[in-house]
């Protein structure tokens, strides 16, 4: 290559404004060129404004970022698109991992940005600034401008219409968990939960000044509860615990992952069988409200006596240790980020390092996304079954209602009723399935659906049930039973038992992770029959000029590795054990790692589904001028939103990262869901 002029170079290079399914690999290499050309330090930053991609180049790093948008904006309106935005009127998203970062306009490029980084330009909400007082409803000002920053990033509803879940430790279930982890709803104590922690806390204190010795109160932990601690080192006794015990490692966990975590080891504490002190609880739940959330690495948990190195990581920010993050500072030290908030670490008393980190949350709160997901794997899969059938020229008798109520498992019956509704009827006539049948009887993959789906479909509410009692289960130790009046008798004790051991969640999560394995086997096999000319009757790897063009050759390729990843981590994590705190805790459950493998595999079906179904709307260009029915053809039409047919070969990434987002955000289903009469996956029959 010729290098050419520093400037001309840079000019080339950074006046690309491309839409996102676009490659950018020759900027890449421009810029690569030009930084050994030029000897000097020069970032390229991709720039999304108003829904594309702007790589723009940074010479000068001690400029501002407000800098970086007007030549964002700049080179945007070059290419004849207008811009609105006023460069200093907006503020800055800057994306990692699964975590978003807020920048404000004078920030310096050098301080924020490195080379490579993905910024997201917004604009600021004027007239919610000029009445931000008007939405200050429940705490400081603080906190309603971290609510704003929440809710622009995560999309949630204006402030006052955020709703408020009152935690009891009694009735939270999946769908508010996950909200509460998308920051879309806030956290508050009732009354009587606050009465209810003051009575068990009473019970700790009263042991405390009538001398009684008691495991995690005035004892040691593990192997060493039978070492008593003298009263004075009470206080030193719970912040040793808590510190001791950070000893995770790994990636850290994303937001919204630890605001579930956060949530619902408040649930737990506000069941009040902890003994710890009600400040706590509430200290946790201002935390929550405002976005202060501390790191907690990825790894280190066996999952009995609890998640204990997650937790611990957790409650090192209650106390003002370690790193946190908030929208209004990003990643910083815990007291510096609390400070921002208004906020102070919280002071331990007696027992409250104890109650912080022990339970089940860490398993239960990564493993909550895993079962959110599948879910809508499921959905997604018996949509795309249902147009791979019209494809394949399918026999709808196999989904005959005769045939499933002899055989009557619930989820079988719910699935067969699903791909009847969608596929060719009276109400949804297919022009394709008016076609001549060229087979008396259909594949495996396309025949037992209903069959192996819809055992997908019952573990996945077998699990949810088994979520839904954990995530309401006191899970601490020791418990705390009883009155203040009748501390030292039996009615009134403090209990060590076992209900932080993780196998009930670690359990269900193996076998979430096995079934929805199998719904991504049969999508695969789908997927081969579809590239396949000789089961198909279309052109090899569905495209035209095969052999000039691979089409879908190497997609099938990803879509079988993943499948096969996904092998390998179906072996249950529960069934290992390994004995820990010198064999005191001589049996662990690994649900930590069974809900991290667990997601895992939920995350690669999402993309193996996301292959199948790009496959089979490019199918349905072969069959032209013909059409499938009614509901099929609008997630036909939802994928031309965001994907072109592949008319010649081009990057597959793009466009299947682009779909597995969908089938992620459930918006395969809600496409669907207007035409049919209810929801056959889970309303009553």
């Amino acid at each position: 290559m010729v290098l050419k002029g520093l400037e001309q170079l840079v000019e080339e290079a950074a006046m690309q404004a491309f839409e996102p399914n676009i490659n950018n690999t020759t900027d890449e290499k421009k810029f690569a060129s030009f930084r050994k050309a030029a000897g000097r330090s020069v970032i390229c930053v991709h720039v999304k404004l108003d829904g594309i991609n702007i790589a723009v180049p940074v010479i000068n790093q001690n400029q501002s970022l407000a800098h970086l948008a007007k030549e964002a904006i700049s080179r945007l309106e070059d290419t004849g698109i207008s811009c609105e935005m006023e460069y200093n009127q907006c503020y800055f998203k800057k994306f990692h991992r699964d975590e978003f970062y807020i920048m404000k306009p004078s920030d310096i490029i050098k301080d924020v940005l490195s080379d490579g980084d993905m910024v997201e330009i917004v604009a600021r909400k004027t007239q919610e600034r000029k009445n931000s007082h008007k939405l200050r409803s429940s705490s400081s000002s603080e906190d309603a401008e971290t609510s704003c920053a929440t809710e622009e990033l995560h999309q949630p509803k204006r402030v006052l219409d955020i709703p408020v879940i009152d935690v009891n430790g009694y009735d939270l279930n999946l769908d508010s968990l996950i909200r509460l982890g998308k920051g879309e709803a806030k956290l508050s104590l009732s009354d009587e939960t606050v009465r209810k922690l003051r009575e068990t806390r009473d019970i700790v204190e009263g042991i405390i000044e009538k001398g009684y010795v008691r495991y995690g109160i005035n004892t040691g932990f593990g192997l060493l509860s039978k070492v008593v601690v003298e009263n004075d080192k009470l206080v030193e006794l719970q912040y040793n615990i808590v510190r001791s015990h950070c000893a995770g490692i790994g990636e850290p966990l994303p937001i919204e992952t630890t605001r579930r975590i956060l949530a619902l080891r408040i649930n737990v504490l506000a069941k009040a069988f902890s003994g710890c002190n009600p400040g706590l609880v509430e200290h946790m739940v201002e935390m929550f409200n405002k976005n202060c959330l501390p790191l907690i690495p990825a790894q280190g948990t066996v999952g009995a006596s609890g998640d204990l190195a997650p937790l611990a990581h957790l409650a090192q920010g209650v106390i003002g240790e370690g790193t946190m993050w908030s929208p209004k500072t990003g990643w910083g030290e815990a007291l510096e980020v609390l400070a921002a908030n208004n906020m102070v670490p919280y002071q331990l008393t007696p027992k409250d390092g104890l109650s912080l980190i022990n339970g089940t949350q860490f398993i239960c709160g990564v493993g909550a996304e895993a079962l959110h997901r599948a879910k809508n794997c499921v959905r997604t899969t018996v949509i795309i079954t249902a147009m791979v059938f019209d494809i394949l020229e399918g026999h709808t008798n196999a989904f005959d209602d005769r045939v499933h109520a002899i055989r009557p498992h619930t989820g079988q019956r719910r699935i067969a009723a699903a791909l009847k509704a969608l596929c060719n009827s009276p109400k949804y006539p297919s022009e394709i399935y008016e076609l001549e049948k060229h087979d008396v009887q259909d594949p495996y993959t396309i025949r037992c659906v209903p069959q192996v789906a819809g055992v997908t479909l019952d573990t996945i509410n077998f699990v949810e049930g088994i979520f839904s009692t954990e995530m309401n289960s006191a899970t601490d130790n020791p418990l705390v039973f009883g009155a203040e009046e009748e501390v030292g008798n039996e009615a009134a004790d403090i209990i060590s038992a076992g209900n932080f051991h993780g196998e009930y969640p670690a359990k269900a999560l193996d076998f979430l992770t096995i079934a929805v394995h199998e719904i991504g086997n049969m999508s695969e096999r789908r997927l081969e029959r579809l590239c396949n000319p000789s089961c198909s009757n279309l052109p090899a790897f569905l495209v035209d000029s095969p052999g000039l063009n691979s089409g879908f050759m190497i997609p099938h390729c990803t879509s079988a590795a993943l499948v096969s990843e996904n092998k390998t981590l179906c072996f249950p994590s529960s069934a290992d054990t390994q004995s820990t705190s010198a064999g005191k805790e001589d049996h662990v459950s690994m649900g930590g790692w069974a809900a991290r493998k667990a997601l895992r595999v939920v995350k690669n079906l999402e993309n193996v589904l996301a292959i199948e179904l790009l496959a089979a709307c490019q199918a349905l260009e072969f069959k032209r001028p013909l059409h499938t029915t009614e509901p099929l053809e609008a997630v036909y039409n939802l994928v031309r939103t965001k994907v072109d047919p592949f008319v010649k070969d081009r990057a597959f990434t793009p466009d299947i990262e682009v779909i597995q987002k969908m089938i992620e955000q459930n918006l395969i289903w809600e496409t669907v869901a207007p035409y049919l009469d209810s929801d056959p996956f889970w309303d009553e029959f």
